[in-house]
């Protein structure tokens, strides 16, 4: 368990404050990555029309011999990282987990991008996490999933959540975030402008994202001077509204 990142609750009035916050309606299909003791399962699927819940420590399994046989919960054994989310029927209106850490990020990013049903997201998650999501630019934390979720949907922090309610205890505290969509989420070309503008985040956003796209550079410098954007500014000072703008006037070629 504990090498899998996995941490349970042991908290009922944080789960029951966890659905509370998700404001789900009877129509609602929930997705939950982690299943853990299933303690959070049970409480949603009282409140949704069904649960898809993604599991891959197949050791828990004797423990959730009661979620499995619950008529409106379906429970998949896979790697919520490689598992193919467009396949879940029904398709997933809101997103309710206590995300394991090691994997909390891409598959955030991976249900924004490949659900576009889903219209808000309450993850616990560790506060690092949260805090790099929702990040302004100049600020350290600040980086290419920060643009990414927020090209997505509005990003806050719900509340704040102690290492205490866990176990096995963690060496971090968390945080319960909201996601609110509000649009489609950045296309692939932003996608790729995003992780290419980070990748050298010392250097020019330019040289960044020729250093990924050789011969890309002068291409990026024009259309940051026709953004009226200094040709020397990195990524970390633009804002996702800058990328994206930026994006649909830079074409790049395969990365290498």
């Amino acid at each position: 368990m504990v090498k899998l990142g996995q941490n349970f609750l042991a908290d009922p009035n944080l789960l029951e404050a966890i659905v509370r916050d998700a404001g789900l309606s009877p129509d609602d299909v929930v997705l939950e990555v982690g299943a853990g003791e299933g303690v959070l399962t049970e409480r949603l699927a009282e409140v949704a029309r069904h649960v898809h819940v993604i599991e891959i420590d197949r050791g828990l399994e004797p423990g959730l011999k009661e979620v499995i046989a619950l008529p409106n919960v379906d429970l998949i054994w896979a790697d919520a990282v490689r598992f193919d989310l467009a396949s879940l029927e029904p398709a997933p209106t809101a997103m309710v987990a206590n995300l394991p850490y090691a994997v909390a990020t891409p598959v955030i990013l991976r249900t924004a991008f490949e659900l576009p049903g889903i219209r808000r997201w309450n993850v616990m998650v560790q506060k690092e996490i949260g805090d790099r999501l929702r990040a302004a630019p100049g600020n350290k934390t600040y980086g290419a999933p920060s643009v990414l979720i927020q090209l997505t949907g509005e990003v806050r922090q719900v509340r704040k959540v102690s290492r205490n309610v866990f176990r096995p205890q963690p060496r971090v505290d968390s945080a319960i975030i909201e996601i609110a969509r509000t649009g489609p989420g950045p296309d692939e070309a932003t996608r790729r402008l995003v992780k290419a503008g980070f990748a050298h985040r010392r250097k020019a956003v330019a040289r960044s994202v020729d250093m990924v796209f050789p011969g890309s550079l002068d291409g990026v410098r024009e259309a940051l001077e026709a953004a009226g954007i200094d040709r020397g500014i990195r990524a970390e000072a633009l804002s996702p509204d800058q990328f994206a703008k930026l994006s649909g006037m830079i074409e790049l070629g395969a990365d290498v």
